[in-house]
């Protein structure tokens, strides 16, 4: 038998998982412009941008969601290149943006770069280039610096090499930071993570978590390329632990690799399943 854990971080590297505060942008009004705020677990970020900078979108606003992408996201306004700028009201250690820039069949893909500054003094920079391009590839910008940080600017750096069909934009969604003062976390209690028994999965599975306070829950399955296929549960859950029973053969899900995301009114956990029957 195997015990999957599902942690909200997706995809990073990061050690400090359990510090780290999501932000999705999923509450969030859609069609409306930068500059906005948004408030989680007690840190601010200030969005704002350069040139006609961006928006909030639907994540599925081209007709297909990128890999990793959910609800809404950060979508530039125009062809043009423009910077995302973020502020924070406290200081941060850790910082990672999974973003999506426009390439088409390409085989390399463009170079992201985010730069940190602290009271708009030079911290640190890092670049990240896709690691599997193609068209519209998906990865994670980062930076970590333990002097600390206020504020990050995302910029397209270069071009992809070789390829002739890209565009200077991206889109942007699950932004994940660390704070410099981790007392700010100590004494706040969170929703525990899910955990899938068994996995792989031949026929059925149950899915456990606790819930600190009653919600609405959604419980959605993926396919591996960001497709949704069901929705296992959606509704209301009350204060404490939920064991959900999940019967693939009613759902036809197929043998492969597949994705569940749990998410609350305040939290989002994303994780990996494997179907062999």
């Amino acid at each position: 038998m195997y015990l999957v854990v599902c942690f909200t971080l997706f995809f990073s590297s990061f050690s400090g998982i359990a510090q780290q505060i999501l932000f999705d942008f999923d509450n969030l009004t859609q069609h409306s412009s930068l500059p906005t705020d948004l408030t989680v677990s007690s840190i601010t970020a200030h969005f704002r941008a350069t040139s006609q900078g961006y928006s909030i979108q639907d994540a599925n606003t081209m007709g297909f969601t990128p890999l990793g992408f959910s609800g809404n996201c950060i979508y530039p306004n125009s062809i043009n290149l423009s910077d995302l700028i973020i502020s924070f009201d406290q200081k941060l250690t850790e910082f990672s943006i999974m973003y999506s820039s426009q390439e088409l069949g390409c085989d390399d893909s463009a170079t992201m770069r985010v730069t940190a500054y602290m009271n708009g003094n030079l911290v640190g920079t890092n670049t990240k280039t896709a690691a599997n391009p193609g068209t519209w590839p998906v990865d994670i910008l980062s930076c970590n610096f333990s002097q600390g940080f206020d504020s990050v600017v995302i910029h397209y750096d270069k071009r992809p090499p070789t390829c002739q069909d890209y565009g200077t934009i991206f889109l942007a969604d699950n932004m994940r930071v660390t704070p410099y003062n981790l007392s700010i976390l100590s004494n706040q209690k969170t929703d525990n993570t899910v955990t899938i028994t068994p996995n792989p999965i031949s026929q059925s599975t149950t899915l456990s978590f606790y819930l600190l306070q009653s919600q609405n829950i959604s419980i959605t399955i993926y396919d591996i390329a960001g497709k949704k296929l069901s929705t296992i549960f959606k509704g209301p859950l009350n204060t404490g632990t939920h064991h959900i029973n999940w019967n693939l053969n009613t759902d036809s899900i197929k043998n492969g690799l597949y994705f569940l995301k749990l998410e609350g009114e305040r939290f989002s956990q994303t994780c990996k399943f494997v179907v062999v029957k």
